[in-house]
């Protein structure tokens, strides 16, 4: 029985400070996690960029041009088991992805200061920066953009969707599961879509445990307003036809958020806002965003 537990991919100690390189984010236990980096001519702000589930830092690769060519650096990295991280396909633990992003992010700052930095977290990656801004150790950022945050908690679930994912995950934890057959669209860009199916790098298929770790990760996230003391400025954004995280917790979050977070609904917008074929739409608000409060922001 403990054989079938869930499980994590291997953590080591932290035994070394944090590092950052052009192309390599050093993790306290010894980790290296790629970065892939769209630097401004000008920058006039920092995006910190962490991406969804089974993907990873080349979420960013059509968004962060555009981005740039605004005066906005876009930064991103490989989630630990994710993309060409060591350990592929095994979860984690959400504990460890919050670590990380607090470390990268302050490795940002150091490296850029005066700089304001943002950050940007799309589904699961937004349940990491919106769980971590729950915590004492928090980062400090100058604003959070949140794109279709992953905060489908079990409360928000059938009861046969968590019975099913718990035995899955006890019982069958290596066994994978995958979104084929299903008829979810996350995207309308049809070419971006097929792309990612060609992509080896992107995970077709998840661990049951996974999926379990997963859950946990939106649970924190869907609980995290409550527990925010000291929130930066944060704009959330999602589509109305987005078919993967349901409108019913989104709008809760937002809700329990309040006055704390700009909320924009894009009637054709997918999962994928940032990879969708009105992108640009999306792009143009988060650029106005940034500027808007970046000029609020008093001279260093």
């Amino acid at each position: 029985m403990a054989a079938c537990a869930p499980s994590l991919a291997p953590q080591g100690a932290e035994t070394v400070p944090p590092a950052l390189t052009a192309n390599d984010f050093i993790t306290g236990d010894g980790l290296h996690l790629p970065v892939r980096q769209w630097p401004a001519k000008t920058p006039k702000a920092i995006i910190v960029a962490l991406h969804g589930m089974s993907d990873y830092s080349n979420a960013f690769a059509l968004p962060a041009p555009v981005l740039a060519a605004r005066g906005i650096s876009v930064i991103a990295y490989d989630q630990r088991s994710f993309g060409k991280s060591p350990n592929p396909g095994r979860w984690p633990g959400a504990a460890a992805l919050r670590a990380d992003f607090t470390a990268f992010v302050n490795l940002v700052r150091a490296n850029n200061p005066g700089l304001p930095i943002f950050a940007l977290g799309e589904s699961m990656g937004g349940a990491v920066v919106l769980s971590t801004l729950a915590e004492p150790s928090a980062p400090k950022l100058d604003g959070v953009i949140l794109v279709a945050p992953a905060v489908w908690s079990r409360g928000d679930m059938p009861l046969s969707y968590r019975v099913a994912l718990w035995a899955a995950a006890h019982f069958f934890p290596s066994i994978t599961v995958s979104g084929k057959g299903l008829k979810i669209w996350p995207s309308d860009n049809i070419e971006m879509l097929r792309a990612i199916a060609r992509d080896p790098l992107f995970q077709k298929k998840t661990r049951s445990d996974s999926v379990w770790g997963l859950v946990n990760l939106m649970d924190d996230a869907r609980h995290a307003p409550a527990k925010i003391v000291h929130a930066p400025p944060m704009l959330i954004v999602y589509g109305a036809k987005d078919q993967i995280i349901p409108a019913k917790p989104t709008k809760a979050v937002i809700a329990e958020l309040g006055a704390r977070a700009t909320v924009h609904e894009y009637p054709n917008g997918y999962h994928m806002l940032l990879r969708d074929l009105d992108r640009n739409i999306v792009l143009n608000d988060i650029a106005t965003w940034i500027s808007s409060i970046t000029l609020l922001k008093p001279s260093p």
